[in-house]
C-alpha cells in the first residue's frame, strides 16, 4: 500500500514553513521510514501538549512530539503525530537552527515511532535509524543523538525540552 498524502493542521503557524512543504517531508520521511499508509500531524503549543501528555502518558508537563499509532492500519491510516511549537522555537534558538527544521527533526522521531521504534527499549536501533534518515533527509543532528551529547538545558519559556527528557 502507498502512503497517502498526511493531514497537517497548524493550531500554531510556523514561519517558513506551509503545509506543502510539510507534506513533502512527512511523504519522504514517511517512506524512508518504512511506513505503507497515512500520517496526521497537528503543529500546537504547550498547553495542549501538556493535555495530551498528562492523558496519554500520565505526565503533567509539555513535551516535543508524541506519537499515537493507529489501533489498526485500516483505510491505510498509520497514525498521528502531535508536535509542540513552542518547545520547537526554544530547541531550534538553543541549537542555532531553523525552526523548521526543528519541526522536521520533530516529526521524523514522531514517525519512526509510528514504525515501531522505542528508544527507551530498543538498545539503540531507533537512534541508529534516525541517524540515517537525519542524514538521508538533510536535517540537523536530530533528537536522540543530541539528548546523549548535550548537557540538561535550563527550561526556557516554561517549555520542558527534548534534550532533558531524552537523556539516559
Amino acid at each position: 500500500m502507498k502512503s497517502s498524502h498526511p493531514i497537517i493542521v497548524f493550531e500554531k503557524k510556523i514561519p517558513g514553513l506551509g503545509s506543502r512543504g510539510l507534506d513533502s517531508f512527512v511523504l519522504k520521511a514517511s517512506h524512508a521510514a518504512g511506513l505503507n499508509g497515512g500520517v496526521s500531524v497537528l503543529i500546537t503549543g504547550n498547553s495542549s501538549m501538556r493535555g495530551l501528555n498528562a492523558r496519554f502518558r500520565g505526565k503533567n508537563r509539555p513535551t516535543d512530539v508524541l506519537s499515537f499509532p493507529a489501533a489498526a492500519s485500516a483505510n491505510g491510516f498509520v497514525g498521528d503525530i502531535a508536535v509542540s511549537l513552542d518547545v520547537a522555537v526554544a530547541n531550534a534558538r538553543l541549537l542555532g537552527h531553523s525552526v523548521a527544521d526543528e519541526i522536521r527533526i520533530l516529526i521524523l522521531h514522531g514517525i519512526l515511532h509510528l514504525a515501531g521504534y522505542d528508544h527507551e527499549n530498543d538498545h539503540g536501533e531507533m537512534a541508529k535509524e534516525e541517524i540515517v534518515l537525519r542524514k538521508r533527509l538533510a536535517l540537523p543532528t536530530g533528537l536522540i543523538e543530541r539528548g546523549y551529547k548535550t548537557k540538561t538545558p535550563k527550561k526556557s519559556a516554561g517549555a520542558t525540552l527534548a534534550l532533558a527528557r531524552l537523556r539516559p
